[in-house]
């Protein structure tokens, strides 16, 4: 069933006295009118969880605060009305997680349940009420940007985008000095690393490291011993954990669940009595009477899952985690369908892309073969008219020629009247004799330069010739090119409307068959389970990277962070860090000793 997003209301039937009530959970409002006055709070409870289709019910409750202002739990086996619930109508309600699992990727079950832990896990790191270092705060932000955004798209993503979000604990942006624009561009990087990681898986990865955190799951209690020492009383699905008063993250005591055989407590006197038969009752004493009632009443739940996970699974567990493996199978292959499509989308438009290169370049070469045959042109003509003028020239020179000959004959027949005339005539014959050789000689030259001019005139028209060829051969070469000469730019219709060949088509629907047909094939599933042994190795191997990472990241920072700032946690964090502790190896040390040991070791804080 999909998560409900919008304010509903449901509608029993019943008796004219009802009431109406408001449940808000952690990504909806729902309200309920017209509850029967004898409605338990179990009738509640499973109406609200059949709302939002919750199967995984035993982890959840119903919260309230009652009329002295203390948090309190609906109790399932009591009328809601008999319980001090406020005076309102509607009455409201949280709807949250009462219980914690020990492993989030072995227990969760349901989408619906992981999501809604990861909502209300990282409001609870955001409003600093579960500890987290800063590098990890920005690994567990970059989970939370890709499962409500999806795969980071340098196209359409919009700087400021993360920078408006609440992501970081404000603990984390005041003790570095550092623009929330800088934050945005180290949670982007993270971000960016998720790409193709769906909504539930990112939000899985998210508690997976959210669990190790040490306030993660812990509900704290002030109590005291019996010197009268404040301490804190954490309870969780591993056990109890006593810890110092200015000290949450590093228990000094724990007691696990398979070591306590009874928990009760009379007055404010509270009572745990250990599985070793020597070893001495551990009491201690909360401020509150029904801080004890509150106390036992998660003692008793965490101890029943705590039981229940050590035993075989429940037929409806079962069924439920067959469901699960199979909608996540169908998942898995849904998604390799997508990606397998996507891919195919992502070469046909790169083969578009370079086949419109492609047509491009080659209506380059058309668009120069006709320029150079254009100038080709455009040289013969010019060359043809040189020669044809070079041509009347000669003539013209060749009749001047012929002039000066007959110029020259008659005046040699005038020399033979007197000798002054002759020397006269004779000077003239040698001036016109030389002007003649010199109009002889032009006339022979430009026998020559029209000869020279009829030679290129020939070259030229060769070169044409060239030229057409060359235009003939990139017509050969490209199917597009004959539009091109034609002046049709555009690409064809079959690219345009980006489709494949028909034999690409004919491939892509072979894939799609094959697609089709692994998902009732049995040699799949051994191909899955493959992929699952592969993804289990690379988690590993990313697990390391990313330690690697956070390391980086917080030496990067470190040179940004005012000292002044740093709250008890942080340093208290940081030496856990030197020493070498986490969570589970400080849980391993607090349950080394024996019972009746840790037990005197508290009544001696």
């Amino acid at each position: 069933m999909p998560f409900v997003n919008m304010k509903k209301a449901a509608t029993q039937s019943g008796s004219s006295k009802s009431f109406s009530v408001r449940v808000t959970t952690m990504d909806a409002e729902l309200e309920f009118s017209n509850i029967e006055h004898k409605a338990t709070g179990k009738d509640l409870f499973e109406l609200v969880c059949r709302t939002i289709g919750l199967r995984e019910t035993w982890y959840f409750g119903l919260q309230f605060i009652d009329s002295k202002g203390y948090i309190s739990w609906l109790k399932f086996d009591k009328k809601v009305l008999d319980q001090d619930v406020p005076k309102e109508t509607p009455v409201p309600f949280l709807f949250l997680a009462k219980f914690f699992p020990e492993d989030v990727s072995e227990e969760l079950i349901q989408e619906i349940t992981q999501h809604l832990f990861f909502l209300q896990v990282k409001q609870s790191i955001i409003n600093m009420d579960i500890y987290c270092p800063p590098e990890a705060s920005v690994l567990l932000a970059s989970y939370a940007v890709q499962a409500k955004y999806g795969d980071y798209d340098t196209s359409t993503y919009k700087v400021g985008t993360l920078a408006s979000e609440d992501l970081l604990p404000q603990r984390v942006i005041d003790q570095y000095q550092m623009t929330p624009q800088m934050w945005e561009e180290r949670i982007k990087e993270w971000y960016a690393d998720h790409r193709g990681m769906s909504r539930d898986e990112a939000e899985m990865e998210y508690l997976k490291i959210a669990q190790d955190l040490e306030m993660y799951g812990v509900n704290y209690f002030q109590i005291e011993n019996k010197k009268n020492t404040d301490l804190w009383l954490g309870v969780d699905a591993l056990g109890l954990n006593v810890y110092e008063s200015n000290n949450k993250l590093s228990p000094k005591i724990t007691f696990p669940w398979n070591e306590i055989k009874n928990i009760s407590f009379k007055d404010k006197r509270f009572v745990i009595k250990p599985v070793e038969k020597k070893s001495p009752d551990f009491v201690f004493k909360p401020p509150k009477l029904r801080i004890n009632k509150l106390i036992l009443e998660l003692c008793i739940g965490n101890h029943e899952l705590f039981t229940r996970r050590r035993k075989p699974d429940s037929m409806e567990i079962q069924q439920m985690k067959t469901n699960a493996r199979e909608e996540k199978i169908r998942k898995q292959l849904d998604r390799a369908r997508l990606a397998k499509e996507k891919q195919l989308k992502e070469e046909a438009l790169k083969e578009k892309e370079e086949l419109e290169k492609r047509l491009q370049m080659l209506q380059e070469e058309v668009r120069a073969a006709q320029e150079s045959l254009r100038r080709s042109e455009e040289t013969t003509e010019l060359l043809a008219e040189k020669a044809q003028i070079a041509e009347e020239e000669a003539v013209l020179l060749a009749q001047k020629a012929s002039e000066t000959e007959g110029e020259i004959h008659r005046m040699k027949l005038k020399e033979m009247k007197n000798e002054e005339e002759r020397m006269i005539m004779e000077y003239r014959a040698r001036e016109a004799e030389m002007i003649a050789t010199k109009i002889l000689e032009d006339s022979e030259r430009r026998a020559v330069e029209a000869e020279q001019l009829k030679i290129d005139l020939v070259q030229a028209k060769m070169n044409e010739q060239s030229a057409k060829e060359k235009l003939m051969e990139v017509a050969r070469v490209s199917p597009y090119t004959q539009q091109a000469m034609y002046g049709l730019h555009s690409l064809p219709s079959d690219l345009a409307e980006l489709q494949l060949e028909e034999p690409h088509m004919e491939e892509l629907q072979e894939m799609t068959s094959e697609a089709s047909c692994d998902l009732l094939g049995a040699g799949d599933m051994d191909q899955l389970s493959i992929e699952i042994e592969k993804e289990r190795e690379e988690y590993m191997e990313k697990s390391k990277h990313l330690q690697e990472q956070l390391k980086e990241l917080k030496t990067e920072i470190e040179v940004l962070k005012v000292e002044e700032n740093e709250t008890e946690l942080d340093r208290q964090h940081d030496e856990k860090i030197r020493r070498g502790d986490t969570k589970y190896s400080t849980l391993r040390m607090a349950k080394a000793t024996t019972t009746q040991a840790r037990v005197q070791f508290f009544e001696d804080l």
